[in-house]
């Protein structure tokens, strides 16, 4: 999945610092004026990976109405609330049971605006 996000340097801040992903490779192309990241909890060969994709000069997106979420399984989704919060990040669905069941779930938003979902492993 692909982000375009207004600060490579913040967005890939969030993601490693905040929820514990890897740097796992960026691509400067002056020439075409973007800048790319890839974020991810493995490889790329053996897990899916996030680009961040930076283009020079702009620094806010519209997120439309298509765009709906990325979902991130995670071990305790509480604790990553707190740590985004502590963070000067926005949690905009407390830790607890999915609505009709018992899957804990969580809702984050990144430094862009853009949701995560954070699933509790069961």
């Amino acid at each position: 999945m692909m982000l375009r996000v207004g600060d490579l340097h913040r967005s890939a801040n969030f993601y490693t610092g905040v929820l514990g992903m890897k740097l796992l490779r960026t691509t400067d192309r002056p020439e075409q004026k973007y800048f790319l990241a890839f974020v991810g909890y493995d490889d790329e060969s053996r897990s899916a990976v996030l680009e961040l994709t930076y283009n020079y000069g702009v620094d806010k997106y519209d997120l439309g109405s298509a765009y709906g979420h990325v979902a991130i399984e995670v071990d305790d989704a509480q604790r990553l609330c707190e740590q985004v919060r502590k963070m000067g990040g926005k949690v905009t669905r407390e830790a607890g049971p999915v609505k009709g069941g018992t899957t804990v779930i969580a809702f984050v938003e990144d430094p862009d605006g853009y949701k995560i979902e954070f699933i509790e492993k069961s």
